[in-house]
């Protein structure tokens, strides 16, 4: 099997592998940068969502005297 003659490979196919690959890794490049924003987003939103519905305490009275209105 390794005596017998080698098939022909066209000149070109490092060069186009290397351009494939390139390409490939410039895809899931956008694909990674895509899904981080997505992902992102989506934490900010339920950030706020959470906030909306997050119940605030009643402010406790301010006391009189601090005012001036404390009776004399």
């Amino acid at each position: 099997m390794l005596t017998g003659a080698h098939p022909p490979v066209p000149a070109d196919l490092a060069a186009r592998a290397a351009n494939r690959g390139h390409r490939l890794l410039r895809r899931r490049r956008l694909l990674r940068l895509a899904l981080c924003a997505v992902l992102l987003a989506a934490a900010v939103a339920a950030g706020m969502w959470v906030a909306a519905r997050w119940p605030t305490p009643p402010s406790p009275p301010a006391p009189l005297g601090s005012w001036g209105l404390a009776p004399r």
